[in-house]
């Protein structure tokens, strides 16, 4: 599954789209690349339901920012993003 996947999924599960859920990350004190992965994922499991795999991809954006390696973009399969920049406003509103 790809990073945009990833985060249309939990959005889906949650009703939040990953802007909204990397504010709340913030205001937890998990911002930057000090947050710690583990930390993150207890909050998403505990509070959503949200598993290790799906979480992944947030924890990503909440220490790293919405831009992914090139390495992910055009290549062929499940785990293929369209660009480099991950949509977080929200599937309803992703330009074509």
């Amino acid at each position: 599954m790809s990073f945009q996947a990833n985060l249309d999924t939990i959005e889906q599960k949650t009703g939040l789209t990953p802007r909204e859920l990397i504010g709340m990350a913030k205001a937890r004190g998990f911002d930057g690349g000090s947050a710690k992965a583990g930390d993150i994922l207890a909050w998403l499991k505990t509070d959503y339901g949200i598993g290790r795999g799906h979480g992944m991809a947030l924890v990503h954006v909440i220490r790293n920012g919405p831009k992914i390696d090139a390495k992910h973009v055009g290549t062929t399969g499940t785990h293929r993003d369209e660009s480099d920049m991950l949509w977080l406003d929200g599937a309803a509103t992703k330009p074509s």
